[in-house]
């Protein structure tokens, strides 16, 4: 497990950034934390690290998904929306959590049964208004 403190929205974009560098193809992110906590700047971190422009970045609320191309293809979703894990498997999720690239799901929750056991937690927490805590670790417990 590993633990950031971010003061900043620069320091939580480094610190996806510096995750991305531990991320390989077909390695998949559940993002979780309250709205504002930063799960936006951590994936421009974590795009930046893939060599993605991380102001190409935004958040996938309305579209579901948002794909980037870098040295891996980077896979944005917002699964907030989606009424069950059928909605998802008919947009393909598994193709994307399956495929090439890597996979970040917010609302992971909604699709907990297709997320693979070894997939990576990350977890943001409002410590004050501009203090983030940052978790890291794996589902399966390593």
């Amino acid at each position: 497990m590993k633990n950031f403190i971010s003061d900043s929205e620069k320091q939580t974009i480094d610190a996806g950034r510096s995750f991305s560098h531990e991320l390989g193809s077909g390695d998949v992110i559940c993002l979780q934390g309250e709205l504002g906590a930063g799960k936006t700047h951590f994936v421009k971190g974590l795009a930046s690290g893939l060599g993605i422009d991380p102001q190409a970045v935004s958040s996938p609320t309305y579209t579901l998904i948002n794909e980037y191309s870098g040295e891996l293809p980077l896979y944005h979703f917002d699964c907030y929306r989606l009424k069950n894990e059928a909605e998802a498997l008919d947009i393909g999720i598994e193709d994307y959590l399956y495929g090439e690239g890597i996979s970040v799901i917010e609302w992971p929750q909604r699709v907990s049964n297709l997320i693979p056991e070894d997939a990576y937690i990350v977890t943001l927490e409002h410590v004050s208004d501009t203090k983030r805590k940052i978790t890291i670790h794996q589902r399966d417990g390593s």
